[in-house]
């Protein structure tokens, strides 16, 4: 059985992608999903929100194989083997982690180029190509994964597009800025265009029992990462940016020209999934304590107004876990 995988992808870093990934694993856990968390990003940032630098000094030996997703990749990169089952960082019985590596960015090279050769039959090509998607399917296996949750750099390069590959569900994080608004017009003509060049090169697998994905790559909706905000509202200098985000969505994400369209991400149920609060504060005191807002308490100096934002996030982000989960399908947690 295949495992949904969702992808939270934007060209345009800066929109809190890796933090909205954080914090939709613990929720989704936390409502009693097994989650599987994969840090596909050559920064690694979330593999640090998961894991102190003690722990991650382990991880990353530096006379031994590095227990993170490079590994993982390692003998099919180096044409000694195939993929390797990758190592599993548990973080909660119902959390668990692919570690990420900063090695990672050397195999845009190798991806770039063995993408054309599929077009040949070439059977390397589609071990290469199909390699992060049996990696994920396999630690899903491992960690009997109801979902798996990725997060990736913000670029279109070789890399990406073989994630994207393995994705089925895409979830665009925005903010309220222009660049933004140029990201959408840059990523829905990539994602079509990987898409297409993935169906055409599907039917050309020599390898009868090689696992190849299927590059579904579905847009699910979008979430918006609220900069400013007075009395509760954004500052009136990001309205404009945000309700052009319907908009801009549905014609490049979804190739929908006629419209009409939403007015704001509030009118769009369709495709707005949520729009993140900017808890601020909060931020550093999560950090430090290495945990999600909502798991913040009075110990952590979550105490007073930071309390109640703390609560706010919970029922925030478990309204967005649920819709998530809802608009793949997926079937009630057993808890």
């Amino acid at each position: 059985m295949t495992i949904p995988v969702i992808t939270f992808f934007n060209n345009k870093g800066g929109v809190g992608k890796t933090s909205l990934v954080y914090h939709l694993a613990w929720m989704l856990s936390d409502i009693g999903y097994q989650v599987l968390t994969c840090d596909l990003d050559p920064q690694s940032n979330l593999t640090s929100m998961f894991i102190d630098e003690e722990r991650l000094e382990r991880l990353w030996p530096d006379k031994e194989p590095r227990k993170t997703i490079y590994n993982a990749l390692e003998p099919l990169l180096d044409g000694t083997g195939d993929i390797n089952q990758p190592y599993l960082e548990q973080i909660t019985p119902k959390l668990n982690l692919i570690v990420g590596d900063l090695t990672l960015s050397s195999t845009e090279d190798e991806l770039s180029s063995q993408w054309p050769e599929c077009l040949d039959h070439r059977a390397r090509a589609f071990r290469v190509i199909s390699a992060l998607s049996r990696i994920l399917q396999s630690g899903a296996s491992d960690s009997d994964a109801d979902i798996v949750l990725v997060d990736v750099g913000p670029n279109l390069g070789a890399l990406n597009r073989a994630v994207l590959i393995a994705t089925d569900f895409v979830i665009v994080p925005l903010g309220a800025d222009l660049f933004s608004l140029q990201g959408l017009r840059n990523l829905g003509p990539t994602l079509r265009d990987w898409r297409d060049g993935w169906k055409d090169r599907h039917s050309r697998n020599p390898v009868s029992d090689l696992r190849i994905p299927s590059g579904l790559i579905q847009p699910i909706g979008y979430v918006v990462q609220q900069h400013g905000v007075r009395l509760g509202r954004p500052v009136k200098a990001y309205d404009k940016w945000v309700n052009r985000m319907p908009g801009e969505y549905a014609r490049n994400l979804l190739g929908d020209e006629k419209g009409p369209y939403p007015e704001t991400p509030s009118q769009d149920e369709q495709h707005a999934l949520a729009t993140v609060k900017h808890y601020r504060s909060l931020v550093p005191m999560a950090q430090e304590a290495r945990k999600p807002i909502f798991h913040l308490t009075p110990a952590d100096g979550a105490i007073g107004a930071h309390a109640a934002a703390a609560r706010d996030a919970y029922t925030d982000f478990k309204i967005l876990a649920e819709k998530i989960a809802a608009r793949i399908n997926l079937p009630p947690p057993s808890l």
